[in-house]
């Protein structure tokens, strides 16, 4: 699937509200780990491919200035909705930056998003974006966002299981494969891996696991 096709696919599931894979509330691996990136408040933290989470609006409490990015304006829409605010809107090249207090949210393909627009970073938070892409993207992806932010840290959630018995998405993501994405400028630490209750989508074992990327020395 390349990047045009994969675009297609999540509009369509938006626009279908074909959207299960939304927690109503802010993730319990994120509360538990966000601390292990040690970050002050008041850090920029960057959600990739972020929907209309409730992470972002946990991290903003904490006192973080969040920035997301997210294909679907629907899911931006939503929102900002849900929460009876009504964004500020700017043209930003090839996509548009909704922004309200210290949230913004880039609507648009995540590829067409540079370091310019999005500006410096301190950290990352990615929970739904390596595992929604499949893995001739996901490979693409991992260096665009190191292109866009550079070896921040960064907590990352992934999924690990038998990549034959279902299709996906979510897709699966072994230690192996972050580490080839990701372990020339990272050191990678597993914080925590829990097995998925009932199994994935009720129909293989599968594992969730937590990651701290942590620059290698040298590498910033």
């Amino acid at each position: 699937m390349d990047v045009k096709s994969n675009a297609v696919f999540w509009q369509e599931k938006w626009e279908r509200g074909e959207t299960g894979f939304h927690e109503p509330q802010a993730n319990p691996l994120l509360t538990r780990h966000i601390a292990a990136l040690d970050l002050p408040v008041g850090a920029r933290v960057f959600v990739p491919l972020c929907g209309m989470s409730q992470d972002m609006v946990w991290l903003a409490e904490q006192g973080f200035h969040v920035t997301g990015c997210e294909l679907s304006d629907i899911a931006v829409h939503r929102f900002f909705s849900d929460f009876g605010i009504t964004p500020d809107i700017v043209d930003a090249g090839p996509l548009c930056c909704f922004f309200a207090g210290n949230i913004r949210i880039f609507a648009g393909n995540i590829f067409a998003l540079t370091p310019d627009l999005l500006g410096p970073m301190d950290g990352i938070y990615d929970r739904a974006a390596l595992i929604a892409l499949p893995e001739e993207l996901r490979r693409a992806y991992a260096a665009h966002l190191l292109s866009l932010t550079g070896p921040v840290p960064e907590l990352l959630v992934t999924l690990d299981y038998d990549q034959s018995c279902l299709k996906g998405p979510p897709f699966s993501a072994n230690e192996a494969f972050l580490r080839e994405c990701y372990g020339q400028v990272y050191v990678l630490t597993l914080l925590e891996s829990r097995a998925v209750e009932g199994g994935l989508k009720g129909r293989c074992p599968a594992s969730e696991n937590v990651w701290r990327l942590s620059a290698l020395p040298g590498s910033s």
